[in-house]
């Protein structure tokens, strides 16, 4: 029921999904007001056949605030749906309402999962060249973090990646404002210093810090920086993919010879939208959590949903959370170390 768009982005969503993917691959279970839903479900009979609808008498708003509205979240829509992924009645569950309430909700209903200090809003991103992505986390979830959180952040990104991304061994990051190790704060410096002491007992190829100029460079699969920073970065991206676009059009419209260019250049531009479309690479979970919680944009159309809906089923196919418990237990004596240095 939340997002700009409402339920006509996700039933449309939906829609999208089975006609590509076929009828038999996802069963939705839609948590909402029953009497609208059914009026839109008609719309869609493919969805019908695919769809239970679970009536909830009250929805979270984009304006209510985490402390307000989690004492009475019971009987919304958002929370029911993510009670359902806890009791086991589905595999995950997605959204495009309040980011705030949905993390809080998630986290009280889903817990973090054991050795794992925080979640992280994660997603890929693009980079680099053809279908490149890179890993990055946190996104949103944690404004401010210690070393502790984004050592557990680097566990979650690997894995992440591996197993979400195919990327085996990847190479592995810390944002910051300069690669030099003199550079960023006491925080970064000495996460940084004891990474590289341990370098060769990682599960992953730790390259130490990177810039914001090499995430889309292609040189780094997995960045690891805090939430405010991670949020910046990732709405910039967004911004740069719609600036693109706009200066595309406006000097295609200018010239006559650019767009007789543009007719033979039709699927470089193609594959550029699919690139840099932030719909392509709708949803970012809540990850290092006992289930799946996506969101995605508040401003999601039915190809960002649909697209999100194929991210959740590639979550769910994965072997992430063995791995994740695997990697914890296998880094438990070098954050031991962290721990006790920050003493």
């Amino acid at each position: 029921m939340g997002g700009d768009k409402g339920p006509v982005a996700v039933f449309g969503g939906m829609n999208q999904y089975l006609y590509q993917n076929g009828e038999d691959e996802i069963f939705f279970r839609v948590f909402g007001d029953e009497k609208r839903l059914r009026k839109l479900i008609a719309k869609y009979p493919r969805v019908g056949r695919n769809c239970e609808i679970i009536h909830a008498p009250n929805a979270v708003r984009g304006t209510d605030k985490v402390r307000d509205i989690i004492r009475h979240a019971q009987d919304t829509s958002m929370y029911m749906a993510i009670k359902d992924v806890r009791e086991g009645r589905s595999a995950a569950v997605i959204s495009a309402g309040n980011t705030g309430v949905l993390m809080a909700l998630s986290k009280l209903a889903l817990k973090t999962v054991d050795g794992i200090s925080r979640p992280a809003i994660t997603t890929m991103l693009p980079a680099g060249g053809g279908d490149a992505r890179v890993v990055m986390l946190d996104l949103g979830a944690n404004v401010q973090c210690d070393a502790e959180n984004l050592f557990d952040f680097a566990i979650l990104g690997s894995v992440y990646a591996e197993e979400v991304g195919h990327m085996p061994r990847p190479k592995l990051g810390i944002l910051n404002i300069g690669e030099e190790d003199t550079k960023g704060n006491e925080t970064l410096r000495h996460l940084n210093q004891l990474l590289a002491a341990h370098k060769d007992e990682l599960p992953y190829d730790y390259i130490g810090f990177v810039e914001g100029n090499d995430i889309s460079a292609g040189v780094v699969q997995v960045v690891v920086t805090d939430g405010f920073t991670g949020n910046v970065v990732l709405k910039t991206v967004e911004g740069t993919a719609k600036l693109i676009k706009r200066v595309l059009m406006d000097n295609l419209k200018k010239s006559f010879l650019a767009i007789i260019g543009a007719f033979f250049l039709v699927h470089v531009f193609k594959r550029l939208k699919h690139k840099i479309d932030p719909r392509s690479y709708a949803g970012a979970t809540f990850f290092g959590l006992n289930g799946f919680a996506i969101k995605t944009h508040g401003n999601s159309d039915a190809l960002a949903f649909a697209n999100s809906i194929r991210y959740a089923a590639g979550l769910t196919n994965s072997q992430v959370y063995s791995q994740i418990s695997s990697r914890v237990e296998k880094m438990a004596p070098i954050k031991a170390e962290l721990l006790n240095s920050n003493e």
